[in-house]
């Protein structure tokens, strides 16, 4: 096991609220959450683009720049596109390899982009930094290495370490069981160190992580196995124990699993997690898809951890679908810098949400917006009103375009007053749910936040268009700033 004892000793620091290096220099990120916020305003994101899984067969996915300056003329649109050197990958979510976790060290510094396929298992370093608007190919960890080293794949959540490593959750083996889960750890130079746990302490299910060293806990999530999710949805794989509902706990310095938490039935397929970025809290929330629920966990006075459900949102009796109710599917989820704000989508339903979790115990709905989803006028589906009658939403049009699908992932700037949405989940996935969407391409839209009182505007200057792709329409995914964001950075 190259193993969490080699994660470095600077861990061992963290967990006593250090940082790795000395405080006088600067390397990568902000020293602080709210140094963040006071960083520039964002001009430009990458998105992770899908050809895997649609009619565009043949074809790599890619990674797209997108102006999102609205003071440049190319405002609202792609400027570059760098495309995978293979096919059907099934690019997901991305990482960098350094972050605010070691802002005190001159020696490292925000240049790679790292990309885990989640279908083919490799891994992609781009380099952002020699042309922010172009970045480049660098590297890639081919998946014959990493299963021959560690037995994983279907790689998913990277991070990057205070040590300069990259931990990496998988989701299962080559052969897509989910016993076969667990995390890989790359160094600096992307070469493969090994397992990050200790032998015989791997998750039931992976997905996403988050660590808070001050705490010296690391806590991971449960999406569920790659044999199932892979061919789409099925209820009869949630029944048979093919999907999670499990938190796991580690030890952040040695790699051992502590504690496993069962959320329940109400805590089905627990997906995105974050803890508050302060890292002296030991609270945070995880989003449950399935059952709709967003889950504080906390430590208690013992020291071991525990789980609330804190927000519910009600499924939907509906007309017109494959089931009789609809849930809201909460796919992602963000917290703002300063721990005052929740997001949150429902994308099945359409609507993204705000919460004030200044009582993080007890979230107040401040801002809503529906920008989409299944209900939406014009769909063939209704749901029924608490009077009996049947109705839908009201989804505007941004600069003349409806739109598609539901919104999925989410990224906040570092202010806080700009929120960006996609619509693309997973390629199997959305053609299952919203087919529309893999024949006509996803979209990319912007919603005015107020920070100070609450409140969500959908801004109607912003849209970006991927069915206008030169190559076909794409699917796009997750989204990062060149210069880090609030679910890419962790403060140590």
């Amino acid at each position: 096991m190259a193993g969490a004892v080699e994660v470095d000793k600077a861990v061992a620091a963290e967990g006593e609220g250090k940082t790795c290096c000395a405080q006088e220099v600067k390397g990568p990120g902000y020293a602080s959450p709210l140094d963040a916020m006071k960083g520039p305003r964002e001009a430009l994101i990458y998105v992770t683009c899908v050809y895997n899984g649609t009619h565009e067969k043949g074809k790599p996915d890619y990674l797209a720049t997108v102006d999102v300056d609205p003071n440049s003329p190319t405002y609202s649109q792609i400027i570059h596109r760098l495309p995978a050197p293979y096919v059907g990958d099934e690019l997901h979510h991305s990482g960098w390899n350094a972050c605010s976790s070691c802002h005190g060290d001159p020696s490292t510094d925000r240049r790679y982009l790292i990309l885990p396929s989640l279908l083919s298992g490799r891994i992609y370093a781009i380099d952002t930094a020699t042309d922010p608007k172009a970045p480049a190919l660098h590297r890639v960890v081919e998946p014959e290495d990493i299963v021959r080293e560690t037995g994983l794949a279907y790689p998913h959540t990277s991070h990057c370490l205070a040590s300069g490593d990259i931990l990496v959750s998988c989701l299962g083996d080559k052969d897509g069981n989910a016993a076969g889960s667990g995390f890989l750890l790359l160094d600096s130079d992307f070469n493969i160190k090994g397992r990050w746990e200790k032998p015989g302490h791997s998750p039931l299910f992976g997905y996403d992580y988050w660590y808070q060293p001050r705490h010296n806990t690391m806590i991971s999530t449960s999406w569920g196995a790659p044999s199932a999710f892979s061919k789409g949805f099925n209820l009869d794989h949630v029944a048979n124990g093919l999907y999670g509902r499990h938190l796991h706990v580690y030890n952040w310095s040695n790699g051992e699993l502590k504690q496993t938490l069962d959320l329940g039935d109400t805590g089905l397929l627990p997906l995105e997690i974050r803890f508050l970025h302060d890292p002296s809290k030991d609270t945070g929330f995880v989003g449950c898809a399935l059952t709709s629920n967003m889950v504080r966990f906390f430590k208690t006075t013992d020291g071991s951890w525990s789980h609330e459900v804190v927000i519910s949102v009600e499924s939907l009796e509906v007309k017109n679908w494959i089931l009789p109710e609809m849930p809201g599917l909460i796919t992602d989820f963000l917290i703002s810098l300063d721990d005052r704000y929740l997001y949150f989508v429902n994308w099945l339903h359409g609507d993204i949400r705000q919460y004030n979790i200044e009582d993080p115990r007890k979230p107040v709905l401040t801002g809503q917006v529906w920008v989409g989803g299944l209900i939406q006028k014009g769909s063939d589906i209704v749901y029924i009103a608490e009077d009996g009658s049947e109705a839908q939403f009201d989804v505007p049009e941004v600069k003349g375009n409806r739109l598609r699908g539901g919104p999925q992932m989410i990224q906040l700037s570092l202010d806080g007053k700009r929120l960006y949405a996609t619509n693309s989940l997973f390629s199997v996935w959305d053609k299952q749910f919203y087919p529309e969407i893999v024949q006509k391409g996803a979209h990319m839209i912007q919603i005015d936040v107020d920070s100070e009182k609450g409140g969500l505007k959908l801004n109607p200057n912003f849209f970006v268009d991927f069915g206008l792709e030169p190559e076909g329409p794409s699917l796009a995914h997750e989204m990062r700033y060149p210069g880090g964001d609030c679910t890419s950075d962790i403060w140590i």
